[in-house]
């Protein structure tokens, strides 16, 4: 299978520019393990996709490279950062492809794109030879048009060949936390959401209304403050391990203007929102396990086998609209409305596969995301068989 690979993942064939300038040439000498592990099994790489700068944006609107445009509508965005494998698949020039996900950068691609995403369990797949910004929290995974091409992709790159039959949806309880995934929705979103859950239930599944107590205390003092501590010695780290000759201040002067400006923000020892080491410390040692654990209890206490939930508060915005967006008359931070649903998932390591709900009447795509208990990759694949049955496809862009 022709296979596109994000262009912050080794390959020794092509460049891995991370979309930066500075990387432009650069050329590592050996593919990344997952990559490797992939050609071993037949595939063919199509070759590298475009990404939002060293992946740290949601729209791919790439100010070095240029914006990735979304299939559905050229205006918009298509996610990021893993915005061009996105487009790949859903474009129909690849049946998968590689992505990476931080902090939603391959679900939020999948979901504006119309296609499907898998973010597997934190460590199923090695992220060595992959650009990185946390350890806590990069993980590669696929995006493709179906469940059943995740699900061979999960089976090659984590040698898991156990027979995956589709669970039944018949009893299967899904959770439901509303006072936080479902507030402030844009009212396509919403529509195509409680449309989508209709469909869920129609197929047998039950729909439980559950609670979850604490989880954006938890999630504003973990989910940023790690990225941007961590970036600041896992990228030198890569630098120096690949032999580039670059140092990590000489890739932030050539960066873009977008990108400069941020890490002067919240990167740099100098940046105004810097996380020292005593704070990032409490962050690793306190509250990221407190957040871990609440969803092991959580899963225990409420015995769905997945919450569901939409991807994102709207549809792809436009190319440009990237400091706020308008949901019902009022102005929204940008961030918000792209991060706030997916943080959890990628904060707490726990698998999320994300599929197609509907279009809006505009010809968008909207998404929703199944979030299972850690390490329960397979089951929540098998699951997805079913659900994206009982979901059903969307008609394929118009290019």
């Amino acid at each position: 299978l022709p296979i596109p690979v994000k262009d912050s993942v080794n390959t020794k064939d092509y460049p891995t520019t991370a979309g930066t300038p500075a990387l432009r040439h650069f050329r590592p000498a050996e593919d990344a393990p997952l990559v490797k592990a992939l050609r071993t099994d037949g595939a063919i790489m199509l070759g590298k996709t475009n990404l939002h700068e060293l992946s740290f944006g949601w729209t791919s609107n790439n100010l070095a490279f240029g914006a990735v445009h979304n299939p559905y509508d050229p205006k918009r965005i298509p996610g990021g950062s893993s915005g061009g494998t996105a487009v790949a698949v859903a474009a129909h020039m690849a049946p998968l492809g590689v992505a990476e996900d931080t902090r939603g950068s391959i679900r939020v691609p999948a979901a504006m794109c119309g296609i499907s995403g898998f973010r597997p369990t934190i460590g199923r797949y090695s992220t060595h030879g992959v650009v990185p910004i946390s350890p806590l929290f990069d993980q590669l995974g696929p995006q493709a048009r179906t469940v059943s091409d995740l699900a061979l992709f999960d089976s090659v790159v984590a040698t898991d060949w156990h027979p995956l039959q589709a669970t039944p949806l018949k009893s299967v309880r899904l959770g439901i936390v509303r006072d936080y995934w479902f507030v402030d929705l844009d009212p396509e979103v919403e529509r195509l959401t409680g449309l989508a859950l209709q469909r869920l239930q129609d197929g047998g599944a039950e729909l439980v209304e559950t609670e979850f107590p604490g989880l954006q205390p938890l999630i504003d003092r973990t989910s940023l403050q790690v990225i941007t501590h961590d970036v600041l010695t896992a990228f030198p780290q890569y630098l120096k391990e690949y032999g580039n000759g670059l140092t990590f201040d000489e890739v932030v002067k050539q960066s873009s203007a977008d990108i400069q400006d941020l890490f002067q923000n919240y990167v740099l020892p100098s940046a105004p929102n810097f996380v020292s080491e005593s704070a990032y410390a409490a962050v690793r040692d306190t509250h990221l396990p407190a957040l871990r654990r609440a969803f092991k209890d959580y899963f225990a206490r409420t015995g769905v086998a997945a919450m569901v939930y939409p991807v994102t508060m709207v549809p792809p915005p436009l190319i440009g609209e990237e400091v706020t967006v308008i949901i019902r008359d009022q102005k929204v931070s940008f961030w918000t409305a792209m991060g706030r649903n997916i943080s959890p998932c990628s904060t707490a390591g726990v698998p999320g596969l994300v599929l197609p709900a509907g279009l809006t009447t505009a010809g968008l795509p909207v998404a929703i995301e199944f979030d299972a208990p850690a390490h329960a990759d397979r089951a929540l694949l098998a699951l997805g068989l079913s659900l994206e049955h009982a979901l059903g496809a969307l008609p394929p862009p118009n290019i």
